[in-house]
């Protein structure tokens, strides 16, 4: 008997690079597919899809590969829970940006062999994504490095300090509470649509942050989202007790980009638990405040000198420094995927906190189901 395949996932606007995904999961067996629901895709992502789950459907099961297809009852990213124990797959098929350690253990827990796609275009078409299709897509992510927090009057009155980022292209459509700023990205969409504009980017990053934080606004976003989407490269933006930085420093060196890219390695983390609340139980103070600027003066410094073990050491430093102020950015399961990669990886920080986010290692080795980002020049 042929092997059951189980897919799972979006696929909406249909394109190219979902049928090579297909065809190379079918080479396993007989291929069964679950689609996400529009409810489920809208509560991930935050926004609609552009076909319905029922027009989906239909084109999916009309693909010649798919033995048969449906929509997940369930919901969250493992909305196909319920299917998967009905269907009983001998193999979980997954794209690297769709792998993650829970559904890795869920494929251990129930005998079955979980296989990571090597995302390869058929014949000579490019590689797609629903992503790289949307008109929205060109407007950047940003992930900081160090020094997060700084950018929040409530931290850096206890001491001045940087905040590192880089601007991020939108090759992935991160989830929404990925730590990628992707509420900030939701307004430049409203503003811009499309890209970021031409001109001034302080500028266009004062506009942006004044848009996400009208007068009244009760918790302010922090300005390091507004300018991490808005200015390409990599960027230091310097906090002494205001929202906004009193200086910005703006590399776009392609060699050193190039350096950063090929070493920033990024994990799907476990979705975020009920009732979270990253604010819960801070400890804010002085020392604290004071090791992560040192964390981010050290990192800014051996990232410009390409000294890999040092941005791995203050990196790690800059987020254990954070999570004494905001002990809720962590939990058991976070801590838990943090030990598996200690002593193979150099460095390690968390975006989304509490989860639903990313481990972010810093590795000169590759790391076995890790996806890679591309820094906006």
């Amino acid at each position: 008997m042929r092997k059951k395949v189980f897919v799972s996932g979006c696929y909406d606007m249909l394109h190219s690079g979902h049928v090579a995904f297909f065809e190379e999961a079918a080479q396993y067996g007989d291929l069964y597919v679950g689609i996400g629901s529009d409810k489920t895709i809208n509560e991930l992502k935050a926004r609609k899809t552009v076909n319905s789950d029922a027009e989906r459907l239909y084109m999916v099961k009309a693909l010649k590969v798919v033995k048969d297809a449906w929509i997940n009852k369930g919901s969250g990213l493992l909305d196909f829970l319920e299917e998967v124990k009905a269907l009983k797959p001998d193999i979980f098929f997954v794209n690297a940006d769709g792998h993650t350690p829970t559904k890795e253990s869920l494929c251990n827990e129930m005998g079955i062999e979980y296989i990571v796609s090597k995302r390869i275009p058929h014949g000579n078409l490019p590689a797609r994504s629903t992503t790289a299709l949307r008109k929205e897509c060109r407007i950047p992510y940003r992930l900081d490095l160090a020094g997060g927090w700084l950018d929040q009057p409530y931290v850096s009155k206890f001491a001045n300090g940087s905040v590192i980022t880089i601007c991020i292209e939108p090759d992935y459509e991160f989830n929404d509470r990925s730590g990628m700023s992707t509420s900030s990205r939701r307004k430049a969409i409203e503003l811009w649509q499309s890209d970021i504009p031409e001109g001034d980017k302080e500028k266009l990053a004062k506009t942006l942050f004044c848009f996400e934080n009208p007068p009244g606004t009760k918790y302010v976003s922090g300005s390091q989202d507004s300018l991490g989407i808005t200015m390409p490269g990599l960027n230091r933006y310097f906090y002494d007790g205001g929202y906004w930085p009193s200086d910005i420093q703006s590399i776009q060196i392609a060699e050193l980009l190039d350096w950063i890219e090929q070493r920033l390695w990024m994990i799907p983390l476990y979705p975020r638990h009920d009732n979270y609340d990253v604010l819960a139980n801070t400890n804010i103070n002085k020392n604290a405040a004071e090791m992560l600027s040192q964390a981010a003066d050290n990192c800014w410094k051996a990232l410009q000198q390409k000294d890999a073990v040092g941005v791995g050491q203050y990196m790690t430093e800059s987020f254990e420094a954070q999570i004494k102020m905001f002990p809720a950015m962590v939990n058991p399961d976070i801590l838990a995927q943090i030990e598996q990669y200690r002593s193979s990886v150099l460095g390690w920080k968390v975006s989304g906190a509490g989860g639903g986010g990313y481990l972010i290692f810093f590795s000169e080795k590759p790391l076995e189901n890790a996806i890679q980002i591309r820094i906006r020049r």
